[in-house]
């Protein structure tokens, strides 16, 4: 059973949140929370397996509660709950250690997908706003070699091998490692390398800046294949 927790100011939204994911048999609301507060209180009561974390909140805020979250080693996969004009609000949550993003229009498929997906390890990038994020990307952080904001300076060609493009590939599809191994036909240490490998080329601390470094540079499209679509 996959243990999820909810954060958002609305009580609408948390009881819309619950109602759609208690459809699904392996997934399970386990606290809910109004702030960034209480959303560190949830964490470090429950532990829970996903936090879904709105990022306009009263008091402390998504963002803040995300680096909240890193400076106390609270380690929970944290799927952004956020809108279309939130662009440049999404950005600093990966930045900040989100591993992904959903639209509040979401459907019951596109959650509970998105759920087992971070659960699971994955990291969830949304081909409906990914577009935008690059040119939010790129407007913030022009290519003059001095870095993007999501790592440490690397220049514009990290020269990835042809496996670890497909590593990033399905990395940014959303598949875990053991998933990845599946896929290529690899054992699971051996696409741990490629990772580890891919972070250490792009620059970048974590998979979702690994994505997001990609997109900027041009390594990945912006028209991919999706987690939500699988």
């Amino acid at each position: 059973m996959i243990r999820v927790g909810v954060v958002d100011d609305q009580t609408l939204v948390r009881q819309g949140i619950r109602s759609l994911l208690s459809l699904a048999d392996d997934v399970e609301v386990v606290a809910e929370a109004e702030d960034g507060d209480g959303a560190l209180a949830l964490v470090e009561e429950h532990g829970p397996d996903v936090l879904l974390l709105d990022l306009r909140m009263p008091r402390r805020d998504g963002i803040a509660t995300l680096h909240t979250l890193t400076e106390r080693d609270l380690d929970v996969p944290v799927l952004v709950l956020t809108t279309f004009d939130d662009d440049e609000l999404v950005l600093q949550a990966l930045r900040a250690g989100a591993r992904g993003y959903l639209l509040k229009d979401v459907t019951l498929d596109q959650l509970v997908g998105a759920v087992r997906t971070l659960a699971n390890g994955g990291t969830l990038i949304e081909p409906a706003i990914t577009d935008r994020l690059i040119r939010a990307v790129r407007a913030s952080h022009p290519d003059d070699g001095e870095g993007d904001g999501f790592g440490t300076s690397v220049g514009p060609d990290p020269e990835l091998t042809d496996r670890e493009l497909e590593v990033l590939r399905l990395i940014a599809s959303g598949y875990a490692n053991r998933e990845i191994a599946a896929a290529l036909h690899l054992a699971e240490g051996t696409v741990k390398n490629h990772v580890s490998n891919v972070l250490l080329k792009l620059g970048v601390r974590d998979r979702t800046r690994a994505v997001l470094r990609a997109l900027h540079l041009g390594i990945l499209g912006g028209n991919g294949p999706s987690v939500l679509g699988r």
